[in-house]
């Protein structure tokens, strides 16, 4: 058994190095992405193992199945940009890290929120302009504050608790309403309701078909006049054209996203010295009311740490599993 691991970071390397040494397993580690170009290096191994917001290389199962790999591990949550259809139809497992830290996403989302309301953005351009005066830019207290969590997984409960501690008013609304939260009464009945009261609004809910563009004109439309939105889940949730348009006539009063529609070529790639030729999003980092950071609310040592070993575990699970299974039809 032997693994072959993508898109390696270097403060993932430690990780993997001690998951080698307990366990006894090779992992060779690339750090360059697993696309057509890098698909034939993992012919000779048992599971792959990786982590990328940009898409897979088209027949990858079909790949695996032909040189009997037996499993993709990924160090993520989100399998939205995966062919799911030819991992059922190759009956190559796939794996993910659902739960590595909801307190490192949920906690990075209130601290942006918390930027938004106090205007650092807009205070630290007057000092870098030596202009010291408070006024007129004014702050806005949390407690005071109607948010509404859309989305109430292990993310959106982390997030609701810490909400809840500055004294704000939580509503919010899932599909699978969370059994302890509905006792609170904090849920209301549509999305619709939630965009009606709320004052913040927070994404914490996969992307899936039926949620793409989530927030579109017409969501923004039912919203209060200055409301905050906050988005550390992803990208595909929010037309982003729709939500420029209403920053811009003050329907929204401030914004923050992890996630970007169209991050994939951008997020986590040293740009400095490339044309710059996203003009959406161009447009939207010179804005002083929208704080964007390219995908690292999950950032944090003990995220990472779990996201390598559980996704190590995973497929050595997987593959012990298929070696079991083969024994006993033997």
């Amino acid at each position: 058994m032997k693994f072959i691991a993508f898109g390696v970071r270097d403060d993932e390397r430690p990780y993997f190095v001690e998951w080698q040494q307990e366990n006894n397993i090779q992992v060779d580690l690339h750090q360059e992405m697993l696309d057509e170009k890098s698909l034939p290096a993992t012919k000779s191994y048992s599971a792959v193992i990786t982590l990328q917001t940009s898409s897979y290389p088209a027949g990858m199962f079909e790949f695996f199945k032909q040189n009997s790999i037996k499993a993709l591990a990924l160090r993520n949550v989100g399998v939205d940009n995966l062919n799911l259809a030819a991992a059922k139809k190759f009956k190559i497992p796939v794996t993910n890290v659902p739960a590595y830290s909801p307190n490192a996403i949920a906690e990075f989302s209130v601290t942006q929120l918390l930027q938004l309301l106090r205007k650092t953005t807009i205070f630290r351009q007057k000092i870098a302009a030596h202009d010291f005066r408070w006024a007129p830019d004014i702050g806005e207290e949390l407690r005071s504050k109607t948010v509404g969590v859309i989305g109430t997984g292990r993310i959106g409960k982390a997030a609701i608790k810490i909400y809840q501690g500055f004294g704000a008013k939580v509503i919010a609304y899932d599909l699978y309403p969370d059994e302890k939260l509905k006792a609170q009464g904090i849920y209301v009945s549509s999305i619709t309701e939630l965009l009606q009261q709320a004052d913040v609004i927070t994404l914490h809910l996969p992307a899936t078909a039926a949620d793409h563009y989530l927030l579109n004109e017409e969501a923004f439309s039912l919203m209060k006049s200055g409301v905050y939105i906050i988005n550390t889940a992803r990208g595909a949730l929010i037309d982003t054209r729709a939500l420029l348009a209403a920053l811009k006539v003050n329907k929204v009063a401030g914004v923050a996203f992890d996630t970007y529609e169209n991050e994939g070529p951008i997020f986590n790639h040293d740009l400095q010295k490339k044309p710059f030729t996203d003009a959406l999003l161009a447009e939207l980092l010179v804005q002083p009311n929208v704080l964007i950071t390219p995908h690292i609310a999950f950032y944090t040592k003990t995220a990472v740490k779990n996201m390598v070993l559980i996704s190590l575990n995973s497929a050595k699970d997987v593959c012990l599993k298929h070696t079991s299974a083969n024994l006993v039809r033997k």
